[in-house]
């Protein structure tokens, strides 16, 4: 089990567009490896390699039982619409109510490069939109309106993970290409 750090708001990586996976190697499987055991471990309903200081755009999710993951996401959103709540691993102990598309069409890649189709609604839909959005540097604060993200850093500001110190960032002895941070 490979149990990482994960990065808290206010941590630059989740501000910065995540590079798109070219190489689906052996680096790239222990990545969702650790992404998959540490999302389990939190627990979560997904989790993106950004929020472990991997600036690539992988993804898990866990939702209804089902465990996955997706390399390189491309949306297809409906214009149908939900509300409902929603939280981060990287914002603890915040849920608030966040509007996303009711259903979404999420194209991409496994681990070992093997174009990927998933279908999802709901919970499912809400995880892959909100993961894809870390990959893009985006948070569901984002999302919100003025009032409920007002609501929402007034919470964080009070927090008592707040200004904490970010993890110890281990330097990896294999070559990163400019993706680890």
């Amino acid at each position: 089990m490979a149990i990482q750090p994960i990065r808290l708001f206010g941590d630059p990586i989740l501000r910065k567009p995540a590079r798109e996976v070219v190489d689906f190697d052996r680096e790239l499987r222990k990545l969702v490896e650790d992404l998959t055991d540490t999302m389990l471990a939190a627990p979560g309903a997904g989790l993106a390699a950004p929020q472990l200081g991997v600036g690539l755009r992988a993804f898990t999710w866990h939702v209804d039982g089902e465990v996955g993951h997706l390399i390189n996401p491309t949306l297809e959103l409906s214009e149908e619409m939900q509300e409902g709540l929603e939280g981060c691993l990287s914002i603890p102990e915040l849920s608030i109510e966040c509007r996303r598309a009711l259903s979404v069409v999420a194209r991409g890649f496994d681990m070992y490069g093997e174009p990927v189709t998933i279908h999802g609604s709901d919970l499912l839909a809400r995880a892959i939109q909100h993961e894809t959005d870390h990959l893009d540097g985006v948070l569901f604060i984002d999302r919100l309106d003025t009032d409920a993200r007002k609501q929402a850093m007034r919470m964080i500001r009070e927090s008592e993970w707040f200004g904490l110190e970010r993890p110890t960032v281990k330097v990896s002895p294999h070559p990163m290409r400019g993706l680890g941070l």
